[in-house]
């Protein structure tokens, strides 16, 4: 299990939230909600929040916007990750990706695995690198994004984490 370094204070992020549905909207957002709620409640700071059609040239707008940002460490999605004709998001976000961290999309539908058996089959959660900017894309569901909240990204996010995390290579990403 993961532990936290004593002497080190915690370091708040810069994320930048968007949802991805045809059909909700700010009222009907249960997993955006959660996704800021859980950022701002673990001390990061939410910088901007949008919601997009599940197209692919709006959602990779949306995301060239962030990583081209130097202000936003982090891009956190949801919805658009199912295999449905509509589900879009891999196809969309996947070519403004530098690098896949292909071990994300792996623990997610692990420890998915536990709540809803083999249904997360059904999920092409996945993560990688772009410009310097981590770039999380999870499922719609609300249980989805909480899942990969707890179980990954709360840990992973907060520097303090042992032995590892994510939040710590943030200053290096960006080395050629």
């Amino acid at each position: 299990m993961t532990e936290h370094f004593t002497e080190q204070p915690f370091l708040p992020l810069n994320i930048a939230l968007l949802t991805v549905s045809d059909s909700r909207g700010e009222d009907q957002d249960t997993s955006g909600k959660l996704l800021k709620e859980r950022a701002e409640s673990a001390g990061h700071r939410v910088v901007a929040k949008e919601i997009v059609r599940d197209d692919v040239y709006q959602l990779r707008a949306a995301v060239s916007r962030w990583i081209a940002d130097p202000e936003v460490q982090v891009v956190l999605s949801t919805g658009g990750t199912g295999v449905t004709g509509r589900d879009s998001t891999p196809e969309a976000v996947t070519p403004l990706l530098d690098k896949v961290v292909e071990g994300f999309g792996e623990l997610f539908r692990q420890i998915s695995f536990a709540e809803i058996g083999a249904s997360t089959l059904q999920s092409r959660a996945f993560a990688g690198l772009a410009n310097g900017t981590f770039v999380f894309c999870l499922p719609g569901s609300t249980g989805a994004c909480r899942t990969a909240w707890d179980g990954i990204l709360l840990p992973q996010l907060d520097i303090r984490t042992r032995p590892c995390n994510f939040a710590q290579l943030i200053p290096r990403l960006r080395e050629r």
